[in-house]
């Protein structure tokens, strides 16, 4: 793979090609796991994808002309696939296995920048915005339980708001809670790379080895290098440290638009092998 190196590092694009190509690994098992030929190491490396695009977007975030079009593109994309998802899930359009792709990562990518404008804005002093920014959308899937355990009725409501406009943290499954708050962290370190590559770097870790721990109390240390290998991504740090902080160039539309092209192609080609081979 070619990157182009300006200034002794990676430039953003280079990021987000490697983030790609590994993506594409993780996806290939993804979807393909079934077959039992597809090797574990895809996956593990498919660790570091998720971490390299949040960085991305932290910079981006930071450097962008227009924060409110930067939000909306990837809002759109966020509604768009959260709606086929949801399609998928009521309208029975699984694989036969009962497999849909659950992918979500621009939800993540949606709440984290309305927190980190909120913490712009209480940088600001702006404090009745930057509050609302920050707070809103990390309380909101407790005030959604509270409001459906009142209600049982609004369940149903309540998933078609969290697949369309109001995403939940906490039901996203690839990254969630735990992406939202190592994103808050890499803005908050932004002014330090060193910092914020090792800070990354613990917090993943920990972050991700304690709540495993939590969920499952008598879960093996062997585990961790076997099943819940999702700490792994905290090596995306050394690729941070690299990071030169120029954009790079490349097609800035490229990444938007290949992301949720190439989840339903792997989606639909995972389907017609699955009826081949069974």
């Amino acid at each position: 793979m070619e990157t182009t190196i300006e200034k002794k590092g990676l430039s953003g694009f280079d990021l987000k090609r490697i983030a790609l190509v590994l993506m594409v690994l993780d996806h290939i098992h993804y979807f393909f796991g079934f077959t039992g030929s597809i090797p574990i190491w895809f996956s593990m490396l498919g660790r570091l994808p998720a971490p390299l695009f949040l960085f991305c977007l932290v910079e981006g975030f930071i450097h962008t002309r227009n924060r409110k079009k930067y939000f909306l593109r990837i809002y759109a994309i966020t509604i768009a696939m959260g709606l086929v998802q949801y399609s998928m899930m009521i309208f029975g359009l699984a694989r036969p296995d009962g497999f849909f792709p659950q992918n979500q990562i621009f939800a993540n990518f949606s709440i984290l920048i309305v927190i980190l404008q909120g913490i712009h804005w209480l940088s600001q002093k702006d404090w009745l915005k930057g509050l609302a920014a920050v707070v809103i959308p990390l309380a909101w899937p407790f005030i959604v339980m509270q409001l459906v355990g009142v209600i049982p009725s609004l369940g149903q409501w309540a998933g078609l708001v969290h697949y369309t406009v109001l995403p939940m943290h906490t039901a996203i499954l690839d990254g969630g809670t735990i992406y939202i708050l190592l994103g808050i962290l890499l803005y908050l370190l932004r002014n330090n790379r060193k910092l914020q590559a090792v800070g990354y770097f613990a917090a993943a870790i920990l972050l991700h080895v304690g709540f495993v721990s939590l969920a499952v109390p008598d879960i093996k240390l062997s585990q961790f290098f076997t099943e819940a290998f999702e700490w792994m991504g905290a090596f995306a740090g050394i690729f941070m440290l690299l990071y030169n902080g120029k954009r790079g160039k490349g097609s800035k539309h490229f990444f938007y638009w290949f992301y949720p092209a190439h989840v339903y192609v792997l989606f639909a080609l995972s389907w017609g092998l699955y009826h081949l081979l069974h």
